[in-house]
């Protein structure tokens, strides 16, 4: 899937949580409507069987429960996408990225091996901490290799640890520097790694276990001497393809994260949207809250000449990259694991469907036996009895007539966040005199009444605001 990724490091953030972020996004040709769910042990397969691969893989007989974010329509698999285990442990799966061709050549992938469609199933019940995600998705990976390559985030609350597939069966991972945070825009994006370490203390780098003999023998190292070792360099791409549709996203990321760190424009910027050298993490200019994450995951290029919806000065630049809060957005998730409170309430898994553009942020508990309807009886079929689909309503209804709907969208993102904290804070409160699983489940209830509220209000709004502007108005009435 294309997709953009956000990692943010427990001393990065604004309270000391671990915060992990990525859309989700259908490919070119269509949308796929996605719900939130909770899946129980009794529903976990004993024997997993991949629909797209066909691949059969025997799993452990002791799943936890875990929360998922399925398709709606499920002819090619359940692509669960990313959820939080009983254990208050996070995976988001999957960054699509890419291999260059002596990679390729080299590992092939494998037609019959695990995918995007498999494999936060086939791991997130049954690992107990970040690292425990690498190293279990690492063994499947070698053992089953992969037909796609892919970058997965895993996450508890002091670590967070991102895994990059190289070919059909070898792998990295890296963890985030605590005060740092990391944009992955659909390319392979680890721009330093010590193989040392990976072969001795593994303290912050994972591999394969012959990755040393792989680069060796297949000649993938192209450092210069004294230079750190590059798997960007070694097994990613450098394409003109890249410089319209990926690098441009981590530069309007970073140059939001970091805006007074660099010049971002101009001729003698120190990095533009087609730079091939923006750092993999850095430290932040300040600590970074959800509404900054959801801010940049719903970007446009708003503020830069690239803005598809410009409309004054020179507009010849306009639309010339891919958007991060692009049409095709299915859903935006971000797992927040705060240290500070209890555990049944730690981790928050905050959610958005339809174009980032155009939606709001909700937050969830997630130590439940159920999701609130609104976000679960998504199917194929479009309807405003779900939060999907009334979303994706608004945004194309307001794509249109951007300007005029603008204040419309901005109200309501506001509004929407601010009562989804309000509530947040309300729970958070009485779990501290009154914790029970029964109370997660009545906070979720009530912000789902509150989204839909608001997001039914919104649709009237936009609806009126488009339905004026129709090209057959005309401003004389029998009135």
């Amino acid at each position: 899937m294309a997709c953009t990724t956000i990692l943010v490091g427990k001393n990065a953030s604004y309270d000391g949580s671990t915060l992990v972020a990525r859309n989700e996004d259908s490919g070119a040709s269509g949308f796929m409507p996605k719900k939130m769910v909770v899946v129980k042990k009794e529903e976990q397969p004993k024997k997993y069987v991949s629909v797209i691969s066909k691949v059969e893989i025997e799993l452990p007989d002791n799943p936890m429960q875990y929360t998922a974010v399925p398709n709606g329509v499920k002819h090619e698999g359940l692509w669960a996408c990313c959820g939080v285990n009983e254990l208050n442990i996070s995976m988001s799966a999957t960054e699509t990225i890419a291999s260059n061709e002596r990679v390729l050549g080299a590992d092939p992938l494998v037609k019959g091996g695990i995918g995007e469609e498999d494999i936060v199933t086939i791991t997130l019940p049954y690992i107990k901490s970040a690292r425990d995600g690498v190293l279990r998705l690492g063994n499947l990976l070698e053992k089953y290799g992969t037909y796609e390559m892919n970058g997965i985030a895993f996450q508890d609350e002091n670590e967070i640890w991102w895994l990059e597939t190289i070919g059909g069966h070898h792998w990295i991972a890296k963890r985030v520097p605590d005060d740092e945070y990391v944009v992955m825009p659909n390319q392979l994006g680890i721009d330093n790694f010590d193989l040392d370490d990976a072969f001795g203390e593994q303290k912050e780098h994972l591999c394969s276990s012959d990755l040393k003999e792989f680069i060796t023998k297949y000649h993938l190292d192209l450092r210069m001497e004294d230079e750190e070792f590059n798997p960007r360099h070694a097994f990613g791409t450098n394409t003109d393809a890249d410089h319209v549709y990926n690098t441009p996203r981590a530069w309007v990321i970073q140059r939001y994260f970091n805006r007074n760190s660099n010049t971002w424009d101009g001729m003698y910027a120190d990095f533009r949207p087609d730079s091939d050298d923006i750092p993999w993490s850095r430290t932040p200019e300040r600590k970074i809250t959800v509404e900054d994450v959801k801010y940049v995951l719903s970007h446009h290029f708003q503020g830069t000449p690239y803005d598809p919806y410009m409309k004054h000065g020179d507009t010849s630049s306009k639309g010339s990259f891919r958007p991060i809060g692009i049409n095709r957005n299915n859903v935006l998730e971000l797992v927040q694991i705060r240290p500070y409170m209890p555990e049944e309430i730690k981790a928050i898994q905050w959610m958005a469907f339809g174009s980032n553009v155009f939606n709001s942020f909700i937050p969830f508990y997630v130590n439940v036996d159920s999701i609130p309807e609104y976000f679960t009886n998504t199917t194929g079929q479009a309807t405003t009895n779900n939060f999907y689909w009334t979303n994706r309503i608004i945004a194309a209804l307001a794509d249109s007539n951007f300007s005029q709907t603008a204040s419309h969208i901005e109200r309501y993102q506001i509004k929407v966040l601010s009562k989804g904290n309000e509530l947040l804070n309300k729970y958070d409160a009485l779990y501290n005199k009154e914790n029970s699983k029964e109370l997660s489940t009545k906070a979720n209830e009530e912000i789902a009444e509150m989204v839909k509220e608001q997001t039914d209000d919104l649709l009237n709004k936009v609806l009126l605001t488009v339905s004026l502007n129709m090209k057959n108005g005309f401003a004389r009435s029998d009135a």
